[in-house]
């Protein structure tokens, strides 16, 4: 996360008032999350190169190592700067070295990384849902029945439904990475630096409690059906989201000092707003904090406490991550041994539909109607989620179950 600057850069491009600015301000660390692109390529490569019995296990691997990279991604930043604006000058090239060159640097020598291991050491490897070995992903052989699959065999209800499913964890993640800087500073008056700090390291929590919760997967999928914990997973991050309601009596500090309860009766809510927009702003230096009067709600909604936001951060970091790995895993089991390219890059579209939708849909209803009805539609969601999965449980399985090759 890079340092704020001075006022004047990170003026909010909305207006310093309006509702969203501070969203605007929160996603932008958001586009720092690298491309999905080639996930689409690694899971397909994964489906087919596994069996029935490898493919969870490898898949959480591929989720785990995913999810350090989102964790030590941040922490080789935040050594970078130590290198400073100035760093070195490698003359001979012309080339400078700095906090600001050496990330992206990086990135350039991984990427030659990749490309060296994949042309040196991966290797098309095919096997079908028993382990056999099979012929190369792209090649077709004539009068076998595990590569000549007809189209029409694979469950397409499963499929949609699962891209579905999956469309939804990553929607509720998203919205939820998105609410943390607005709800921490509404709820808890922090500072744009204290909650760019605090939700960083919280996030960073939640990063490596996935790690946790991927190698717990592989464990509890060798002894529960993938469809179980999955379903656990919705309900535990439906859990997490209720635990997010707003209750009790007391309610979040108001952003503006001059503006008192005892005034409030007295005077309407427009009243109120275009006294304080036309009056004299403070010092940009000491920046009001609180809930924003500009929001209604802050007026009579209660404070969500602190012991209830990291409690739900808890559960939402358990249940994503099962969800997430459990989503994708049923997904290339359900489509079989067929090459699984175009299945996967659809999957990865869902996610980044959700991934675009989740901060759209939370920044406005939470903006104009408040958490209690924010998390209130969450939980609805995932209520019809659970539901829709509950209704196409029993066609959530793997192709060769369903076909009778492999007994389940």
């Amino acid at each position: 996360m890079a340092s704020l600057g001075s006022e004047a850069e990170r003026e909010p491009l909305l207006g310093p008032g309006s509702p969203g600015s501070r969203f605007f301000y929160c996603d932008n660390v958001n586009l720092a999350i690298p491309s999905k692109g080639n996930v689409a390529v690694v899971r397909s490569y994964i489906a087919g190169a596994t069996s029935l019995q490898e493919r969870t296990s490898a898949m959480a691997n591929t989720s785990t190592c995913q999810a350090l990279g989102f964790i030590l991604g941040p922490v080789f930043q935040t050594c970078f700067a130590l290198i400073g604006e100035k760093g070195v000058t490698w003359d001979t090239i012309k080339l400078q070295i700095n906090m600001y060159t050496a990330p992206v640097l990086l990135g350039a020598f991984l990427g030659i990384v990749n490309i060296i291991l994949i042309l040196f050491i991966l290797r098309e490897h095919r096997v079908d849902d028993s382990g056999r070995q099979c012929k190369s992903v792209n090649f077709q052989e004539e009068n076998t029945d595990e590569v000549h699959i007809p189209e029409g065999s694979i469950d397409q209800v499963a499929v949609v439904t699962t891209n579905i499913l999956f469309f939804v964890v990553l929607f509720i993640f998203a919205l939820f990475e998105t609410i943390l800087t607005p709800l921490t500073m509404d709820m808890y008056a922090w500072t744009q630096e204290q909650a760019v700090l605090y939700d960083g390291v919280i996030l960073a929590a939640l990063g490596v409690e996935a790690v946790v919760v991927f190698m717990g997967v592989k464990l509890l999928s060798k002894k529960i059906d993938e469809r179980a914990i999955l379903l656990g997973g919705l309900v535990v991050v439906w859990v997490g989201f209720f635990i997010l309601l707003p209750w009790g009596n007391q309610f979040p500090k108001v952003q503006w000092e001059d503006l008192h309860n005892s005034s409030i009766p007295n005077t309407t809510l427009g009243e109120i707003i275009i006294d304080l927009w036309n009056s004299p702003r403070e010092d940009h230096s000491e920046q009001p904090t609180g809930c924003p009067i500009e929001q209604a709600w802050c007026l009579y909604t209660p404070v969500i406490h602190l012991a209830q936001f990291l409690t739900a951060a808890v559960l939402v970091g358990i249940g994503y991550p099962a969800c997430n790995v459990m989503s994708y895993t049923l997904y290339s089991k359900v489509l079989g041994p067929k090459p699984q390219g175009m299945y996967m890059g659809w999957l990865s579209a869902s996610g980044s539909a959700a991934r675009i939708l989740g901060p759209v849909f939370i920044s406005h209803v939470y903006t104009y109607l408040g958490p209690r009805w924010a998390f209130s539609l969450v939980c609805g969601i995932v209520v019809l989620t659970i539901s829709l999965m509950g209704a196409v449980y029993r066609r959530l399985i793997a192709f060769s179950v369903r076909c009778g090759r492999i007994q389940e």
